[in-house]
């Protein structure tokens, strides 16, 4: 049984994939275009990856290929009706990212409602040193208890976000991007409600019809002056543009990203423009990836291969 990696970088160096040495023989590729997964894959059972696109072009001389784990929740990136034709399954993961994408959601908040970026600043500069006043009162920030957040797309992130934000005093209402998502114990509000009567949105959607470009121009002129937008779902639901023009007029007070349109960032995007800290802060797409959410996901993985082949073994 061979299992090849085609781009094992999008995980991190730091994972202990030894247990995969023990279900058969290992290759392993930093990354794969779709012309070298089309080589790397002919002798290959099974196949894991992240990002690279899985169609006729890329696996195409796979004679052998049984079983696509994609070390992810979303599997946009997989042609499903060419691998029923072929007899090849797939597998994805979901909820072992849950806590961290929570955590960081919350990290992105606190560092844009307490202005943390300039009070480092601030000392740092050393404008502290031999200050007046034993505290700096020059850039005010609120309490969190007591405001209304927004969230969209109550799955199992947006559920803790929601549980996490009440812990906090916040009241929390949700929109649900399909149309179809009724939670008992969440408050259920229509787009506008939401926009409007909300302190801090955040985004926890997938990427579909409904969602994308769902935060434009419109959307954000909704919004109160003073609130705060986060997107941990996908880069897409946001119109970048939009966004930018609502920072720098003031429609909205800030903005905290760890998904972007285009990944890595494209030199075209034109958030680049905004350098004010207390602004924007962007992360490089790191919510989903604490050491431990990393390692679950790829124990994960490991066990559906096992199960996988040992399954194959008791029908054959």
């Amino acid at each position: 049984m061979k299992i090849v990696f085609l781009d094992v970088k999008t995980i991190g160096e730091d994972i202990d994939l030894s247990g995969f040495e023990r279900l058969g023989e290992v290759v392993k590729y930093g990354f794969s275009s779709p012309e070298e997964a089309r080589v790397r894959t002919r002798d290959a059972d099974v196949i894991i990856l992240n990002k690279v696109v899985i169609n006729e072009q890329s696996i195409g001389e796979a004679e052998h290929l049984k079983l696509v784990c994609v070390t992810a929740t979303g599997t946009n990136n997989l042609d499903k009706e060419y691998l029923e034709k072929r007899g090849i399954e797939w597998r994805n993961v979901a909820g072992y990212s849950t806590e961290t994408v929570a955590q960081h959601t919350f990290a992105l908040l606190f560092f844009l409602l307490e202005k943390l970026a300039y009070y480092d600043e601030y000392v740092k500069s050393e404008r502290y040193i031999g200050d007046t006043v034993f505290t700096h009162f020059q850039n005010v920030f609120h309490e969190l208890s007591g405001k209304t957040w927004g969230i969209i797309g109550l799955g199992a992130i947006g559920r803790r976000v929601a549980d996490i934000a009440k812990l906090f005093g916040c009241r929390v209402i949700y929109y649900s991007t399909s149309g179809k998502n009724t939670q008992a114990g969440y408050e259920r509000a229509d787009f506008d409600t939401l926009l409007k009567e909300s302190d801090i949105v955040s985004v926890h959607a997938p990427l579909t019809v409904e969602t994308e470009g769902l935060m434009n121009k419109a959307a954000f002129d909704r919004m109160k002056e003073s609130a705060i937008f986060l997107n941990l779902g996908r880069g897409p639901i946001v119109v970048e543009e939009d966004l930018a023009e609502a920072l720098e007029s003031g429609s909205i007070a800030a903005a905290g990203l760890d998904v972007l349109k285009v990944e890595p960032m494209s030199e075209t995007n034109p958030l680049r423009r905004i350098k004010d800290s207390d602004r924007l802060i962007i992360t490089p797409h790191i919510a989903w990836a604490s050491i431990e959410a990393r390692t679950r996901l790829m124990k994960i993985i490991e066990g559906q291969v096992r199960d996988f082949l040992n399954d194959r073994e008791v029908t054959e």
